[in-house]
C-alpha cells in the first residue's frame, strides 16, 4: 500500500519532477491534489522540455495514470490547451487523464477579480500570478463554487452562474469600475466543454482508494510549497489552498494512514516568487549570478525568482509538519565554483538568536540570518552518479545540510538532465 507525497520545502519551484523522476515506471497513479495554473513544473524527457501547469507529471509516462483531485481548481481553457499542446507533440494524454467530479473550476470572472483587485490593493499586493485561483478557492469556501460535475446539469449551472455574478457584478460594477459579466456568456463557456470533459471525469477518490487497496504505488503530487501554504506559510504572502502533505488527503480524497512516505524536496540555495519575507534573499551580484546559473524564471510566469542561501529554519520547519522521511536535494551543481557558501543556521530578531522559525510573522519577516560558512567545491559535479564520486567539501555541505534540516537526504540534483542524480536511498 505504498502512498508516496513529494512536497515542496521552501517557497516552490524546488525542482519537484528530478524526484519524481526517480520513481519511474514503478508510479501507477499520480496525482495532483491542490492547487491551480498559478503553478508550472518543467519536465525534461528524451531531451525535450515539457511545461506543465495542471496536468500531474505522470502523463508523460505511458505507465501512470494522472489524476487531478478534488482540491485543484481548473481553468478549462488552460487545461485543453495543455492537452492540445501535448497531443501536438505526440502525447494523447486526453485517453488516460482522469479528473475529480468535485473539483471546482476556475471562471473568467474569477480571473477578473484576481486582476483587478491586485491592483487595488497597490503596494499591498500579495504577488498573485492573476490566475482566478484564489477567487476560485473564495467561491468554494462561500459555497458559491462551480464543481466540474455541475456542468452536466445545464439548469443547476445556469442557476450557479447567475448566483455566484449576482453578487460579483456589484462589486465590479460598484467599486472597481468595470463592466458587468454576462452569466449567459459565461455558461456557455463553460458548456463548451462538456463532450470534451465527460470522458474523463471520475469518482477518483474511490478509484485511488481502490488503487492502494490493490497494492499500487500512488503518487501524490503538491504544488507551490509548504510556505505558501495557506495554513501554515508565510501569511498573506501565500496560496489558496493546502499544498502541504495533509493537504494531499483532503484534496485527493485517501485517508491519512494510506501515506507511507513523504518526500520533501529543496533547493540547494532557497529561492522565492512573488512578495513576502525572504531571510537569505540576496539582493547583489551574487544573486545574481544564482539566478543566472540556475536559470531561476518561473515556469508559469516567468517572473524572476528571488534568490539566497540555503535556510535550514526553514526546510526544518517543512520537515517538522510535514513529518518528511526524506528530503531530495536539488540543484547542487549550481554551487559548484564558490569558494565559501553561506548556510543560514539561526535568525537575528531585535538581538535574540532563534534556532527555529519564529513564531509570528511579525518577527519573521524582521529576522536577518546567522550565517555558518561551508567550504566550497570548484570541481563540475555533473558527471557524479554516486554519493562518493562527489567531492569531499560537497559531500560536507550535503552532511550539514541533513544535520540542520530534520530528515535523511535521500537524492541529489546534480545537473539538468533526468539522469543527473545521486540517490543516497531509494524512494519506494
Amino acid at each position: 500500500m505504498p502512498g508516496i507525497v513529494v512536497v515542496g520545502a521552501q517557497w516552490g519551484d524546488e525542482g519537484k519532477g528530478k524526484a519524481t523522476d526517480q520513481l519511474g515506471d514503478r508510479v501507477d497513479f499520480t496525482v495532483r491534489y491542490s492547487g491551480g495554473n498559478n503553478a508550472g513544473h518543467t519536465l525534461v524527457v528524451g531531451g525535450e522540455r515539457y511545461a506543465l501547469h495542471l496536468l500531474p507529471s505522470g502523463i508523460l509516462s505511458p505507465n501512470s495514470v494522472p489524476v487531478i483531485g478534488n482540491g485543484v481548481v481548473i481553468d478549462l481553457d488552460v487545461l485543453f490547451a495543455e492537452i492540445e499542446g501535448l497531443a501536438a507533440r505526440g502525447v494523447d494524454a486526453a485517453r488516460k487523464l482522469l479528473v475529480s467530479s468535485n473539483a471546482h473550476l476556475i471562471t473568467p470572472y474569477h480571473q477578473t477579480i484576481d486582476k483587478v483587485s491586485e491592483r487595488f490593493l497597490g503596494k499591498r499586493k500579495i504577488g498573485t500570478t492573476g490566475r482566478g485561483v484564489g477567487p476560485a478557492y473564495s467561491d468554494k469556501v462561500n459555497r458559491l463554487g462551480i464543481r466540474v460535475q455541475d456542468l452536466f446539469d445545464e439548469e443547476m449551472l445556469r442557476a450557479k452562474v447567475e448566483g455566484a455574478l449576482w453578487q460579483k457584478n456589484h462589486l465590479l460594477v460598484k467599486v472597481y469600475n468595470q463592466r458587468a459579466i454576462d452569466p449567459d456568456q459565461i455558461t456557455e463557456r463553460l458548456l463548451s466543454y462538456v463532450d470534451r470533459l465527460r470522458p474523463m471525469v471520475a469518482d477518483t477518490s474511490r478509484v485511488l482508494n481502490d488503487a492502494l487497496d490493490a497494492g499500487d504505488v500512488v503518487l501524490f503530487e503538491g504544488a507551490q510549497a509548504h510556505h505558501l501554504d495557506v495554513d501554515h506559510g508565510t501569511y498573506p504572502y501565500v496560496t489558496s489552498s493546502n499544498p502541504i502533505a495533509a493537504g494531499a488527503c483532503t484534496g485527493s480524497g485517501v485517508g491519512p494512514t494510506r501515506i507511507d512516505r513523504v518526500v520533501g524536496i529543496a533547493k540547494a540555495y532557497t529561492t522565492r516568487v512573488g512578495e513576502g519575507p525572504f531571510p537569505t534573499e540576496l539582493l547583489d551580484a551574487d544573486g545574481d549570478k544564482i539566478r543566472a546559473d540556475g536559470a531561476e524564471f518561473g515556469t508559469t510566469t516567468g517572473r524572476k525568482r528571488r534568490c539566497g542561501w540555503y535556510d535550514a529554519l526553514v526546510v526544518e520547519a517543512a520537515a517538522s509538519a510535514n513529518a518528511f522521511t526524506d528530503i531530495f536535494l536539488t540543484k547542487l551543481d549550481i554551487l559548484s565554483g564558490w569558494e565559501k557558501i553561506p548556510v543560514c543556521v539561526a535568525y537575528d530578531v531585535d538581538g535574540e538568536r532563534h534556532d527555529r522559525l519564529p513564531m509570528t510573522q511579525h518577527d519573521f519577516a524582521r529576522a536577518t540570518p546567522i550565517y555558518e560558512l561551508q567550504d566550497g567545491w570548484t570541481e563540475d559535479i555533473s558527471g557524479a552518479r554516486s554519493f562518493g564520486d562527489l567531492p569531499k567539501n560537497c559531500q560536507a555541505y550535503v552532511h550539514r545540510l541533513e544535520e540542520l534540516s530534520g530528515a535523511r537526504i535521500s537524492g541529489i540534483g546534480v545537473g539538468p538532465g533526468r539522469e543527473q542524480v545521486v540517490m543516497l536511498h531509494d524512494l519506494l
